[in-house]
């Protein structure tokens, strides 16, 4: 953990059952990814650009300069912004796109932006020409912890989010941290409930330590973000690597999850992800206090971390019932029976088959 002394860069060897498979590179500015590109010996294909109309406008001719370097011819899409046009119908227009512009399985997508293209972009790189590679350019705090680390892609169907995808892993992530200066403080936030997340399942004293470096990393103060995003990214890896296509120890990452999941979907995306998930994360911290896993007092640090980081820890307009029933349908059912994560200590998380529908309907009340 950071101790004063600033280290300009980091980078996490990411592996897949204990064998390398791709390296986060955390860093300030873009110039670095050349060299990194280089390493992989990307060399002399096409590259395209995928990235969305807010992120597009401020930096992919930036990136794309900065790529044309390596000696690859560099293209440019751009998606529509939201959670909204992360769907089959836009994944058809990078297809058209990418066949007209005579892409071949060797060529490569490059997703800039945040977790709504990189998981657009990554899907459509494990389906175009039945796969090609892809580096993900991750722009959010949320993408930069979270959504570009370990392969899962994927897009919305009908009301169901995240349940067509693949899991793809890119050959990179480049982390550029700069690009979270240009977030909305809202967007910027939201990105702490995966962060917030991390500590509680499995790193109490990382926790700790976004508790008391908490103005640090309010201010952007780079050596503060390096080493946040770089623990993140230590811990998620680190699960990656026990369980890549999440069997077993990998859906500890969906702790807040199951019923964030149903909120978010239910308020038809109008909150943020990160602030879904930390809704859900005060409802699955209070089924783990009333089955006397966690203390009144654990729970009570919980929620004032969330509030702390800017989160909701209420939400208005929905109702038990809707989101219970919405639950049923989330891709973490396994045999009809909800996989709930739940705390076993501050810093330990469990996953739990035997949580009741009454159990949920108490913690609902905690946010409703």
């Amino acid at each position: 953990m950071f101790d004063g002394g600033y280290i300009m860069n980091r980078r996490v060897d990411v592996k897949k059952n204990n064998e390398y498979c791709y390296d986060i590179v955390i860093n300030q500015g873009f110039d670095a990814i050349a060299e990194e590109v280089e390493k992989l010996g990307i060399k002399g294909i096409k590259l395209c650009i995928v990235t969305d109309s807010n992120v597009g406008p401020i930096y992919a001719e930036q990136l794309k300069r900065v790529l044309e370097r390596t000696g690859n011819k560099v293209y440019i899409f751009t998606i529509p912004a939201g959670e909204a046009n992360k769907n089959l119908d836009v994944v058809q227009t990078v297809y058209t796109y990418l066949i007209e512009e005579h892409f071949e399985r060797r060529d490569m997508i490059v997703a800039l932006g945040g977790g709504v293209v990189g998981d657009l972009a990554g899907f459509t790189a494990a389906t175009y020409l039945r796969g090609i590679d892809f580096i993900q350019v991750p722009t959010s705090l949320l993408a930069q912890v979270d959504s570009s680390i370990g392969g899962k892609t994927g897009v919305d169907f009908a009301k169901y989010k995240n349940m067509v995808g693949a899991f793809h892993m890119p050959r990179l992530v480049y982390i550029n941290i700069d690009t979270l200066s240009t977030l909305s403080s809202r967007l910027f936030n939201s990105g702490f409930g995966e962060i917030i997340k991390h500590g509680l399942i499995k790193n109490r004293n990382y926790f700790d330590y976004l508790d008391t470096n908490y103005e640090h990393i309010k201010a952007l103060e780079p050596e503060y973000i390096i080493e946040m995003v770089y623990e993140s990214c230590l811990i998620k890896a680190d699960v990656v690597n026990n369980d890549p296509t999440e069997k077993g120890e990998r859906a500890l990452l969906n702790f807040g999850h199951t019923l964030g999941h149903a909120v978010e979907k239910l308020m038809n995306f109008s909150l943020y992800h990160g602030e879904c998930v930390a809704l859900g994360m005060v409802c699955a911290s209070y089924i783990s206090k009333e089955r006397r896993y966690i203390s009144e007092d654990d729970y009570a640090a919980i929620k004032k971390m969330l509030k702390k980081y800017g989160f909701p820890t209420k939400v208005e307009g929905l109702d038990i019932f809707s989101i219970l029933e919405v639950s049923k349908s989330d891709k973490k059912m396994e045999n009809g029976v909800v996989k709930f994560i739940l705390l076993k200590q501050l810093g330990d998380a469990i996953i739990d088959k035997t949580v009741t529908y009454d159990e949920m309907t108490q913690s609902l009340k905690e946010i409703l």
